[in-house]
């Protein structure tokens, strides 16, 4: 059995298909919007561990 994990994925492919149409003309956004779909879920998972890193914190000075 050879199972493989990894490839594009749903948001690589969205990526792609956004870069394809802003170099052919076909859209006029602007990079942010065209490169959202991997900068989003970054950005969450930024807020995420900030969240998580000010309960250590919080966790820490309370020492509860």
């Amino acid at each position: 059995m050879n199972i493989e994990i990894g490839g594009c994925g749903f948001f690589g492919l969205l990526t792609l298909l956004f870069i394809a149409l802003k170099l052919l003309g076909h859209i006029a956004w602007s990079w942010w919007w065209v490169l959202s779909p991997i900068l989003i879920p970054i950005g969450i998972g930024a807020i995420f561990l900030l969240v998580l890193g000010l309960i250590a914190i919080i966790i820490g000075v309370l020492d509860l």
